[in-house]
Parts: structure tokens; C-alpha cells; sequence
């Protein structure tokens, strides 16, 4: 051997380049359409014929045995109906004696059948030689009188014979009728996997009926639900309620076996919707009124996909609105039927991821208020790219930017309607025009750092910020005199969306949320507990669709949550609706900053306009003080100057039957209270 030789790699057997091109060879075989095709058939045939078998035996079983008896006991008793189960009970007691008194009979068989056949015999031979003598006699032959008997033995002859040529074959085809038989019951039950069943009979989400709940529930992965399914057999189906239909979809309770709990179903939702052939978002689950009972809603396939028609605020140019009475449309929940809410004195919050519809359905409540010219309109959009801008007309304050100082006119717009509540709170009226603020992007507020000259910030989740402590005092106290806020923020957290903001709301809608924790924030622990799930809508697929908690919305008995989808209203048609909404009102002066006023004294305000007048009626006192301070006096009445005076000590009286204010009343009050203030600050 050479060097060369001897230093040669070695090649490489050609049986293993053989075994690669086999094995291809075998990939593309199996993995070719026909043998997939033709593995489907064998499975779904072969599925056919055992599940079958399994019902077939399943039926001997039950009629042989107190089996079902047993199951329709246990279904009561898992249902919590001990009446019926004591009837179940009863009646397979009866069975069961039945069956006893049968099987003794069966003991006896043998002996009686024995007799009976001896008997029946020679009754039988008796008979046809009886009749072969009468033959013999009207024939006048001995010989018929055997003909009779004869033709029977003959006729049994060939019986025997016909069954001798039908046996080998009956026997050899016995098994191919029962094969086929079981395969007819196996194919009527459907007892193949859908992937095995042709593309035109596989179920793509077709009608919900109850066998297919009951199934989707036993494979659901709770194993004292698949247990006690199982014990009921045909009778689990008493688990449910009636299936009735829900708009684009349908609905049934469903009472949970005892040891089941409501908590165990509700956190498999995505795998009780892929029983059920429907995706995620086509089921909902929540907690039915009754006790040990879900709700499931459950979608048409596909249903959700659809848009819903327009806005009635684009269909309708004659509609208006009733801050009191009225109902905002908003869409429609998940049964179809129309959203309507009250507004009237509700705080609302509406939350979401961004670019998810948030700021198209806190406007299209607002576009709906607008219609009732009563209602005054103070609006900061903390995002300034023109999505409130047709509010420019309809509002006394339209704010619209990101930045701090944007942050701050927002804050000084809050304070304002912090103030006025005070002073419609103080007056003692209660019919006040309603003042709704708005603040859009509300997060950009929270999470603002600017500080004032005293030291105080604007923005920020603490409690020294000066937007949080304004929104929460409105909160507090702000319905009772029609002084509401409404705030929209995305992606809410305890920082951008503190814990005694967002609990001060009414009305609490979340759009598509990343996190179970974040949909507790807006709307919630309980709804959310109850099946609120914002969090399990589709980014991007879902938008505008809202799951809304709190007042407003009517809800069935024990119901905490609604899904409502709601109409989009564009730009343009916001606009059309805005001009619609100028057209109800006398022209509404629209500023971009709400000027913060001195703080007003009415006493010192009446001293200075009595002069040296020892009395004046209180008709002229309300028409000079409007013309001394418009703003603040415009829309005062005879009782805000009463109370104001009465409060005082300087109340109206009358004088030569008019009422008057008296200069000397109201200087004493204006030196009593100046002496209260000496007193407070010395001490």
C-alpha cells in the first residue's frame, strides 16, 4: 500500500446514499394528498364502526341492566333535585324486582318448555291424524288417513334442508351486516374526529345545540365537571338551561355539577370556545344570577366580524338630546340590541389601549349631549391633533395641545369647575344647567411634572397634585349640582390613572387592554371576577368595542358588565353633528384658557354699589351688581342674594311693601365679619 493509499479518506458506503433516497422516496408517499386522503377514510370509517359498537353496547347495556336508573339518579342528585332522584330510585328498585321475577321464571323454563312441547305433540299428532280420518272417510281410502301427518313430517323435511343451504351463508355474512349496521348508528352519531369527516360535513361552527355544550364542557379539563358528565351519561343535558337566541349568537346557563365552581369554567375560556369550534372572542362567560350558574354567550361564527350600521346621530338630523331624561345611542351589546346610556349626572371613564377607538366613543357621548343646548361644555384635548376641534363654538373652553403648559390651562379648567361647584353647592339650589368638563388623554396630566409658583405641581398621581385633588373633588361632590367630568386615558396603570380617580367614576368602559391587572384598574375587581374581560379582545380587530361597568347601561338581574360595539361617527360627520348642535345654541364665545378670577366679596361688591343709598329694592341691588361683574353675578336670582345676605345677618326686608337691602345691614355684617377675621387670625 502507497502512502497516498494509505492516508485516502475513505468513502462512504453507497448503501447509505440508497437509505437517503428511500427515505425520501417514503416522505413524499406519505405526505402525497391521496395517502392523506386515504388515511382520513380508514380513520373515519374505522371511527364510524367502533364508535358505534361503543353506542350499540352502551344501549344493550342500559336495557339489560338499572344503569340508566343509576344515571338519572345521579344527575338529580348532581342538579340538587333529591325529589327526583328518590323517583329515579323507585324506579330502579321496580326494574330490578322486575328483572328478578324474570330470571326466576327463566328456571323454570326448561321444564315447562319440555312439557309444553310433549303436549303440544301429541295435541299436533292427534289433530292431523283426526283430520286424516275424516279424508279417509269421505274418500273411502285407509290410506289418507296418514296423508295429513305425512305432508307435516315433508314439510319440516325441506325446512330443515332450506336451512342446511342458508346457514353457511347467513353465518359467513352475519358479521358483515352487524359491521355495517354498527357503521350506520356510529355515522348518525357522528362518532369521527372532525379532521377525519370530509371538508363539507366537518363542523365549522355551526349551530350550538346541547349535546355540543355538554361535550365542550366535559373536555374542558375540570375533572370533577368530566366525572359527573360522565355519570349522567344521555342526561347530562339537565345541566342546562334553555338555549335561547341572543342577537348574533346564542345563550344558556349552565348549573355546575356540586364540587364544580364558577371560577374554574370562567378561567378556560379560550378552550371552551375551541370546544365549541368558535374562537376566543365569539364566547363570553359570566356568572349568572343563580347560584352555582355561568352564562355563555356564544357567537354565530364570524358574526362579531361585521361592522355594525351608523350612528342614529348621522341617520337622524331631527334627533336631540335630554341631559335628564335621554339616553346617549352608542351602539349595540352583543344580543343586538341597542346601548343606550344615561349621562345625567354621571362621572365617566373611558380607557384603552391607544389608537384602539377611545377618543371616537367618548366623543360620539359628547356629539349627542351637544344636541341639548342647555348643557355647557369646558374641554381639554390633551393631544391637540384636531379630534375635538369641532367643538370650537360648542364649548366655553377648547384646550388642545400636550405640552406642560397645555397640562396647566387644563388644571386651571378643572379648578374653575371645582370653584363653580362650590358656588352652586353654597347657594343652595339644585337646578342648576349641567357643566360637563372633558379631559381626553387624561394620562398626559397625571404624568405632567410642572411645578407653580407655590410650590405645588399641576399634574402627578399624589395627593398634592392640583389636577388630581380638582378631579377627585368633583367627583365627590360635583352630581349633585350637574357638575360631571368625563376623562379618557390609555394604558391605564396607578401612575398615569391613580386608585381614588378612577373609583369616582359612574360609568367605567375599557377598549382593548394588555393585562388582566389593567382591566381591574378601569373597571374594577368585581366585574372583572364576573367575566369583564377587556383584555381578551383583539388588538386592532376589536376597536371601538367596549366592555362597560358601573351605571348607566340597563343590565339584567346580578349582570355587572356589558359588551357594547360602538357606532364610529368620522370626522366630518362629527362636524355635520357639531354645526347641528350650533344651530340649538345663541352662539357660545369659545376660549382656549379659562382665566382664573379673583376671588369675589358680595358684601363689600353691595356696600359699594348702595353708596351712601340707606336702602335700595332688591331688583336694582341684582341689576347693578350684573353690571358691576357679569361674570359673576349675571345669572344670579333673588335667592342667591338672599341667601348671601341672610348668611350674613344682613337679610332683606320689607319697605312700603317692596324688598330692600339696607346699607346699615350690610356694613355691620361686612365690620362683624372683619372683626371674626381679626379675632381668627390673633389666635
Amino acid at each position: 500500500m502507497t502512502v497516498v493509499e494509505l492516508f485516502k479518506e475513505p468513502q462512504a458506503p453507497a448503501r447509505s446514499s440508497s437509505w437517503r433516497r428511500a427515505g425520501r422516496r417514503v416522505r413524499v408517499v406519505v405526505t402525497h394528498d391521496r395517502t392523506r386522503t386515504a388515511g382520513r377514510l380508514a380513520v373515519r370509517h374505522g371511527s364510524f364502526v367502533v364508535g358505534g359498537t361503543k353506542v350499540v353496547a352502551k344501549r344493550a347495556w342500559d336495557g339489560r341492566s338499572a344503569a340508566r336508573y343509576e344515571r338519572m339518579m345521579r344527575a338529580a342528585e348532581a342538579a340538587g333535585n333529591m325529589d327526583l332522584a328518590k323517583e329515579w330510585e323507585e324506579r330502579g328498585r321496580a326494574f330490578r324486582g322486575a328483572r328478578h321475577q324474570r330470571r326466576m321464571d327463566l328456571l323454570m323454563a326448561p321444564q315447562k318448555a319440555a312439557k309444553g312441547a310433549l303436549v303440544g305433540a301429541a295435541a299436533g299428532t292427534g289433530g292431523l291424524l283426526a283430520l286424516g280420518g275424516v279424508m279417509a272417510v269421505h274418500s273411502g281410502e285407509l290410506a289418507d288417513v296418514a296423508v295429513p301427518l305425512m305432508t307435516t313430517i315433508e314439510l319440516v323435511h325441506w325446512l330443515v334442508v332450506i336451512a342446511g343451504i342458508v346457514w353457511g351463508p347467513a353465518v359467513a355474512l352475519a358479521p358483515w351486516l352487524f359491521l355495517a349496521a354498527v357503521w350506520a348508528v356510529g355515522r348518525r352519531q357522528q362518532t369521527a374526529p372532525q379532521w377525519a369527516l370530509p371538508a363539507r360535513e366537518r363542523d365549522h361552527g355551526g349551530p350550538i345545540i346541547p349535546s355540543i355544550v355538554v361535550v365542550a364542557l366535559r373536555d374542558l379539563g375540570v375533572a370533577p365537571l368530566k366525572n359527573a358528565i360522565k355519570d349522567m351519561g344521555e342526561t347530562a343535558a339537565q345541566l342546562l338551561g334553555p338555549i335561547t337566541l341572543a342577537g348574533c349568537g346564542v345563550e344558556v346557563d349552565v348549573t355546575l355539577p356540586i364540587g364544580v365552581s364558577t371560577e374554574e369554567v370562567m378561567s378556560r375560556r379560550r378552550k371552551l370556545a375551541e370546544n365549541l369550534n368558535r374562537h376566543e372572542h365569539e364566547v363570553y362567560i359570566s356568572v349568572a344570577p343563580a347560584a352555582r350558574t355561568v352564562r355563555l354567550w356564544i357567537a354565530d361564527s364570524g358574526a362579531l366580524d361585521e361592522p355594525i350600521g351608523p350612528s342614529p346621530l348621522v341617520l337622524d338630523e331631527t334627533l336631540t338630546a335630554d341631559y335628564k331624561n335621554g339616553r346617549a345611542p352608542w351602539g349595540v351589546d352583543l344580543r343586538g340590541d341597542a346601548a343606550m346610556l344615561t349621562l345625567y349626572q354621571k362621572h365617566v371613564l373611558v380607557t384603552g389601549l391607544s389608537n384602539q377607538g377611545k377618543t371616537a366613543s367618548l366623543r360620539a357621548l359628547a356629539l349627542w349631549l351637544a344636541l341639548d343646548p342647555t348643557v355647557e361644555f369646558r374641554l381639554a384635548d390633551l393631544k391637540g391633533v384636531g379630534d375635538w376641534r369641532m367643538f370650537f363654538g360648542l364649548a366655553t373652553v377648547l384646550i388642545e395641545g400636550p405640552t406642560d403648559e397645555h397640562v396647566i390651562a387644563a388644571t386651571e379648567m378643572v379648578e374653575g369647575a371645582f370653584e363653580e361647584m362650590q358656588r352652586r353647592t353654597l347657594s343652595g339650589r339644585k337646578d342648576w344647567p349641567p357643566l360637563v368638563v372633558i379631559v381626553d388623554e387624561a394620562q398626559v396630566a397625571y404624568g405632567c411634572g410642572a411645578v407653580g409658583v407655590d410650590k405645588r405641581p399641576y399634574g402627578g398621581a399624589k395627593a398634592t397634585s392640583r389636577y388630581f385633588r380638582a378631579v377627585k373633588a368633583i367627583h365627590d361632590q360635583g352630581r349633585a349640582v350637574n357638575v360631571t367630568i368625563w376623562e379618557g386615558t390609555q394604558d391605564p396603570t396607578n401612575e398615569n390613572l391613580p386608585k381614588r380617580s378612577r373609583e369616582g367614576n359612574h360609568i367605567r368602559a375599557a377598549l382593548v387592554l394588555g393585562t388582566e391587572a389593567q382591566a381591574k384598574m378601569a373597571l374594577g375587581e368585581n366585574p372583572v371576577a364576573a367575566g369583564a374581560a377587556p383584555h381578551k379582545l383583539r388588538q386592532g380587530v376589536d376597536k371601538g368595542q367596549l366592555v362597560v361597568a358601573g351605571e348607566g347601561l340597563e343590565m339584567a338581574a346580578g349582570q355587572v358588565s356589558v359588551n357594547v360595539r360602538t357606532h364610529y361617527i368620522s370626522d366630518e360627520q362629527a362636524v355635520e353633528i357639531a354645526d347641528r348642535a350650533k344651530t340649538l345654541r345663541a352662539g357660545v364665545a369659545t376660549v382656549s384658557r379659562l382665566e382664573v378670577a379673583a376671588p369675589v366679596d358680595a358684601l363689600a361688591d353691595i356696600a359699594a354699589l348702595l353708596g351712601n343709598s340707606p336702602r335700595l329694592r332688591t331688583q336694582e341691588v341684582l341689576q347693578k351688581l350684573a353690571e358691576r361683574n357679569p361674570g359673576q353675578y349675571r345669572d344670579w336670582t333673588f335667592s342667591d342674594l338672599r341667601d348671601v345676605l341672610e348668611a350674613a345677618g344682613a337679610a332683606p326686608y320689607k319697605s312700603d311693601g317692596k324688598m330692600v337691602v339696607s346699607r346699615e345691614r350690610v356694613l355691620e355684617a361686612i365690620a362683624e365679619r372683619d372683626d371674626e377675621q381679626r379675632e381668627a387670625a390673633g389666635r
